[in-house]
């Protein structure tokens, strides 16, 4: 069975339930019409005599055909016209549809989606858990990093753009002209430092130069024996120039190798001179402000900014080739860095509470826009709701309690008229019909 199907048959159950109850409340009116005109009947035809409980029972099945009809037309008011009749204010939901979907929509967005509500929710949800075990999938991972590496092109497009380019490089200069700069880069520096990442660092610039130093050996021995030819005449260049040029290489390469070997004097003499460095950033101004001066100087330069584009187009290629393969750097260093993000939202507290004041932060910065779009949207919603069939799903949902409205009408009205009948004839003597 079809999902269509299945709400197809429980709107039929639905409308024949709603039907049953419409004709059980009608036939109770019909029995206090019935009850009522027999009270009056019976003594003129002689089937019984005036007396005290025939009155109270006229009067209450008078008062339950009373109560009983101007239930019924309450309830039918709601929903259409009775029996048809222009009658004013009357098929209330349906004429005033609009209204009711303006007033709706204001209702939920002033007591419903309050700050004090959203609040509230938010403090019971716990979302850093809740981001985690979504992304702590692997499918979710893998359509994440997919999604962000078939973007980046476009990014990066957008990105190297002249007047974008030009925004981008003004807000980071702005963003390093600033002291609170040089604290950062010097908790980083520390860190790095502690944890022994700045040797990393250092064997992969060391590791770096070799290999270039290798891959343009032709080039640098030339410059040597050009260097020698000139401070030494050609005949010394001719001799002993070739020579010079790979005793200054070999020199070169076995340096950097001495200052490779983890545990060289070099190595550790560097340690203490960054750390030194360090100290002096932290505990001298003037030397933080002249660092960053001249790293702001650096990046401002003309070469310097063309290698930066460089660099970005040289990516740019990367991130191209990798979109044809799903097992790309780019895509396993993103699902790499998202788990580890997920273990950090389960197990860092500090993270947790940042994630939570964030969100709450943003969540209630834009309430009240929100508030104001969703209750424009249930506006226009309602608005385009047909408003007889809006007025028929309205009563089949609600038609059935409407219906014990109308019982409930009928049996008060009956229960009402017979005891103030009773009470007002015994006080009184008279009859209040």
């Amino acid at each position: 069975m079809t999902k269509a199907e299945d709400i197809t048959i429980n709107y039929n159950i639905d409308q024949r339930e709603l039907k049953r109850y419409k004709r059980l409340a009608t036939a109770l009116l019909g029995v206090m019409v019935v009850l009522t005109l027999l009270t009056y009947i019976a003594p003129v035809a002689g089937w019984i005599r005036e007396n005290i409980w025939l009155e109270i029972l006229r009067a209450g099945a008078y008062a339950g055909v009373v109560g009983g009809v101007a239930d019924w037309f309450a309830v039918v008011a709601l929903f259409r016209k009775p029996m048809g009749l222009p009658i004013p204010h009357t098929a209330i939901i349906p004429t005033q549809k609009n209204r009711l979907g303006r007033a709706l929509g204001l209702f939920v967005t002033e007591h419903v989606f309050t700050e004090q509500e959203i609040r509230s929710v938010l403090h019971r949800i716990d979302l850093p858990n809740a981001i985690a075990n979504i992304l702590d999938d692997k499918n979710v991972q893998k359509t994440i990093a997919v999604s962000l590496v078939q973007v980046m092109p476009q990014m990066l497009d957008y990105m190297e753009s002249d007047r974008v380019s030009h925004k981008l490089q003004r807000f980071l200069l702005h963003l390093i002209d600033n002291d609170n700069f040089i604290l950062v880069l010097v908790k980083l520096l520390r860190n790095l430092v502690d944890n022994h990442k700045h040797e990393e660092v250092l064997s992969y610039l060391l590791r770096y130069m070799k290999e270039n130093i290798h891959a343009s050996e032709g080039a640098l021995r030339a410059v040597i024996q050009e260097r020698v030819y000139e401070q030494g005449g050609r005949l010394v260049g001719w001799v002993i120039g070739e020579s010079i040029a790979t005793r200054v290489l070999a020199s070169v390469l076995r340096e950097l190798d001495r200052i490779d070997i983890e545990e060289s004097s070099l190595r550790e003499n560097f340690t203490h001179w960054l750390r030194a460095q360090i100290d002096r950033l932290e505990t001298d101004p003037s030397q933080a402000r002249a660092l960053t001066q001249n790293i702001v100087e650096v990046l401002s330069h003309e070469k310097v900014v063309g290698w930066w584009r460089h660099i970005g187009q040289r990516f740019r290629k990367i991130v191209v080739s990798d979109l044809e393969n799903p097992q790309g750097k780019i895509v396993l260093a993103i699902q790499g860095s998202l788990e580890y993000f997920v273990q950090k939202m389960r197990h860092d507290a500090l993270l947790r509470e940042q994630i939570d004041r964030h969100v709450q932060s943003i969540v209630l910065y834009m309430l009240p826009h929100i508030r104001q779009r969703m209750a424009e949207f249930i506006t226009r919603v309602i608005e385009g709701w047909d408003a007889v069939a809006m007025a028929d799903k309205l009563e089949l949902r609600v038609g059935k309690d409407l219906q014990f409205i109308r019982f409930s009408g009928t049996f008060i009205g009956f229960a009402v008229g017979a005891v103030l009948f009773a009470v007002l004839h015994a006080i009184f003597g008279i009859n209040v019909e």
